[in-house]
């Protein structure tokens, strides 16, 4: 039982390695403003276009920022999502489905 829960918490460990790997990219306004993060919800950069800070004021540039990370955030936590579920199905077919807890639903 105890081998099983090592297994889980470093599969689980890989997986969080293995979302900072992964980037993911948010933007406003047709890509003047981009933000780049990774599928660990890590923020790596954000860029903004030379012309844009002419064509805008503060309150909308900051409101435009907040807009790309929470698409980039968003991104990030459906891989994050997909990933732990791949996991978790991988895990629980290297137990037999559900293994001993399977009996205790009268199966």
């Amino acid at each position: 039982m105890f081998d099983k829960l090592f297994e889980a918490q470093k599969k689980a460990e890989e997986v969080k390695k293995r979302l900072e790997t992964i980037s993911v990219t948010g933007e406003a306004e047709n890509g003047a403003i981009k933000v780049i993060a990774t599928a660990g919800k890590t923020i790596k950069s954000i860029a903004i276009a030379d012309d844009f800070y002419t064509s805008t004021d503060k309150e909308a540039l900051e409101e435009l920022i907040a807009l790309a990370v929470n698409k980039a955030l968003e991104q990030a936590e459906k891989i994050s999502q997909a990933e732990t579920a791949a996991m978790t199905q991988e895990m629980l077919g290297s137990m037999g489905g559900l293994g001993a807890l399977g009996n205790l639903f009268g199966k």
